[in-house]
């Protein structure tokens, strides 16, 4: 199946999700976001559903959700994570969800791996584009999306999560690679 994405540091580690997991990604998607950008209770309600029904729902033949684990000594810690999920209006479509890398992991590498790992995945299981949701904010995931050849198509501000936002609707064509 997809080779895990390399790391620049051999302490973190790629892998698929536990569904303990979830809890964790709806937790620190909560706090980190209120933290950093003081999105409310309307984001983690947003994060909730996904995650949720990602766990309820999810094809593992064509979806995923992969974690970042750093590794020191005898204790494991997620430092990031992402999902994969397919589009609902369009079947040859996989879409991103709930990128987010911890505080103390970031410049690592850990988000650029975890986007590789969506893509390698996508277009190993024959999805033609990736597409993903995004505000205009989060100015480190942007750069990472658009180094690794998204483009922004769409662009519409919002009252979204406590405060004005301009979402962006990003896409990536694939070529199958054999």
């Amino acid at each position: 199946m997809t080779q895990t994405a390399p790391l620049p540091t051999n302490s973190i580690t790629i892998r698929t999700h536990q569904p303990a997991d979830i809890d964790w990604i709806i937790s620190r998607h909560g706090t980190l976001y209120a933290d950093e950008y003081n999105f409310n209770n309307k984001f983690l309600t947003l994060v909730t559903k996904i995650a949720s029904d990602f766990q309820q729902n999810h094809d593992p033949t064509s979806e995923r959700c992969w974690i970042a684990e750093r590794t020191d000594k005898t204790i494991n810690e997620p430092v990031g994570c992402m999902m994969l999920v397919k589009d609902i209006d369009s079947p040859d479509t996989a879409r991103l969800r709930l990128l987010l890398v911890e505080p103390s992991a970031r410049g690592m590498g850990v988000g650029r791996s975890l986007i590789k790992q969506c893509i390698g995945f996508a277009r190993e299981v024959g999805y033609k584009r990736v597409v993903l949701w995004t505000q205009s904010i989060l100015g480190s995931a942007r750069r990472l999306y658009k180094a690794e050849g998204f483009q922004l198509v769409k662009q519409e501000e919002h009252e979204g999560f406590g405060t004005t936002l301009v979402g962006e609707l990003w896409e990536l064509q694939l070529e199958r690679v054999s």
